[in-house]
């Protein structure tokens, strides 16, 4: 039998063989733990990453549900992205179900301007 984060691994690296981000279309990266959530936009040819946003921020309101910092999360993220003139990313939701939190995000960071 394997366990959670086998299996999640396993999922990970299956998404991972399809995205590869580049200059012009970077990656944007979620990780989620039973606190807060991050995200990163990541440039793999280079290997460098290129904004980040957390909901450990002073930005996000601690007041609010998970799902509700998550939005604002995927809403900062996106401002950070078109700061930097990138619009479009490709989504890893990291072996993550796109569901809550994850969702959540993707929604927030879509209406914040990003094309995924």
């Amino acid at each position: 039998m394997v366990n959670k984060r086998a299996r999640r691994q396993k999922i990970r690296y299956r998404i991972r063989k399809r995205l590869r981000g580049d200059a012009s279309t970077p990656r944007l990266s979620v990780f989620r733990s039973n606190t807060s959530i991050y995200c990163q936009v990541i440039d793999d040819i280079n290997g460098q990453t290129i904004v980040s946003a957390s909901s450990k921020e002073d930005g996000i309101e601690k007041a609010g549900s998970r799902i509700e910092q998550a939005k604002k999360v995927g809403a900062l993220i996106a401002d950070r992205a078109k700061s930097k003139d990138i619009s479009t990313v490709l989504f890893d939701r990291a072996g993550y179900l796109y569901h809550g939190r994850i969702k959540s995000l993707a929604d927030g960071a879509r209406e914040g301007g990003l094309n995924f």
